[in-house]
Parts: structure tokens; sequence; C-alpha cells
């Protein structure tokens, strides 16, 4: 990815002459965890039930895409998170989760230009709901984790809970909630802009960059980098402003 000498270092463009119009966009779809936040939600709560460095290992190696099997990658992890209560994972959402530097200023900006925006994460709706709510974001699409009930009650059983939509939002849910939600509004993936870090991040990112819309990675993993049609390696989330207008 050659780097524009027009921009500070720590932002790499390929693909498209900047900057564009950020009004010329319809839909802005952002992954979550280590992207719009500044943690994997699954790693921390793994570590209320000591087994961080186990459950880590395996996202570290989803997020490069090692694992191409991403919804046997996140069962295997939601199943070493059994016994772990909601208490701890408040406790995650409270202690240790933040917002990654410039998230809400983007999203500020592209709501301030009349995008909607789209939460679409591999993670769990117990922190896609309160991020969702936090930025005032229009739609969002992530996983249950099961809570047992009886003598289980406030503690994850291991597994995840089906949805309408289907079991495990993964890289391919991504790209089809983004065309769906595209679908709805009657716009085309031309108009939509994706955000991620991760593999399974790629296929939503792809669906806009091949349509001519824009894919961005943010502190990416090196695949995702170089698929990126904007890389931003140093900085904030709102560093993606130096390229739109």
């Amino acid at each position: 990815m050659n780097n524009a000498s027009s921009f500070a270092p720590g932002l790499d463009v390929q693909g498209f002459t900047p900057p564009l119009q950020l009004s010329q966009f319809k839909l802005v779809a952002f992954d979550m965890d280590s992207t719009l936040i500044n943690i994997e939600c699954v790693d921390e709560i793994a570590d209320a039930a000591g087994r961080k460095a186990e459950v880590a290992a395996i996202t570290e190696a989803a997020m490069r895409g090692e694992i191409t099997d991403y919804k046997d990658s996140l069962r295997r992890r939601v199943a070493l998170l059994k016994g772990v209560t909601v208490a701890h994972m408040e406790e995650v959402y409270t202690q240790r989760l933040q917002l990654n530097p410039g998230a809400a200023e983007l999203v500020s900006a592209c709501k301030a230009a009349g995008l909607k925006v789209l939460l679409v994460s591999g993670g769990f709706t117990f922190f896609t709901d309160r991020i969702k709510a936090r930025l005032g974001m229009d739609f969002a699409r992530s996983n249950v984790l099961e809570v047992g009930s009886g003598p289980n009650c406030g503690t994850l059983t291991g597994r995840m809970v089906d949805q309408p939509w289907g079991d495990i939002c993964d890289g391919a849910e991504k790209r089809r909630t983004l065309l769906e939600v595209a679908s709805l509004m009657g716009i085309t993936p031309s108009q939509c802009m994706a955000v991620g870090d991760g593999a399974n991040d790629l296929p939503m990112m792809k669906a806009c960059s091949d349509a001519g819309g824009l894919s961005v990675a943010y502190h990416a993993k090196p695949a995702v980098r170089a698929q990126a049609m904007v890389a931003i390696n140093e900085g904030g989330l709102d560093r993606l402003l130096e390229v739109l207008v």
C-alpha cells in the first residue's frame, strides 16, 4: 500500500484519489472489538474464568485469518466462558472497555453528514447494545450469550442463542447484514463504507470496495491492511476524516 505524501505518517490509501465527499456515502458499518472499542470482549470475559491466554490465542489466530472457520473458533471460545457471571461481564464493560480514540468523533461526523450507522460484530449483544446506544447508532447485529436459569441463574452456560437471522454473526453474516441494510435503505454498496480490523471484517469491506464504496482498516492485521482502501495505522478513527470532506 502506498503512503500518500499529503497525509501525516500512519495513514495509507490505495485504489482512489482523496479526498472523497463524506456525503456521497449513505451507510457506514463498524466492527466493534478492537475497532470502535479498545478490547476484545471475549478475551476479557475469559479473564474472569482464568482462561484469558487460551481464549486470546484463539481470537488472535481467528483475526489473522489463520482459523478459517470463525463460527467454530467462537464456539470454542464461548465454551471456555462457562460459569462466568453476568456481574463479571458488567465489570468488563465498566472497568476495561473504552471507546477507541476518534470513535465518537467519526460516528458523529458520519451522522451529521446524513449517514446511517451500523454496528456489526462477532461479539455479544451485552456490549453492542450499550455501544449502539452510547454512540447513537442506528442498527446493530451481534451474538447472544446464553445465561443459565435456576441454580445457574446469572452465569454463562458456554453457549450462544440462535437468533431469527441465524446462529452466529461471522464474516459472511457481516457482509449479508450490510447488504441487507443497504437494500432496505434503497442504496447500493457503492454508497457504503465498512470499517474493521480482522479477517472476519474482510467480506463486508470487500463488498464495499468492489462496488466503488470504501473499505477502511483500523490498526488492523496485516492481511486486512493490505486489502483496505484506507489503512489507519497510527492515531484515532477520526483520521478517516483526512480523506473525507
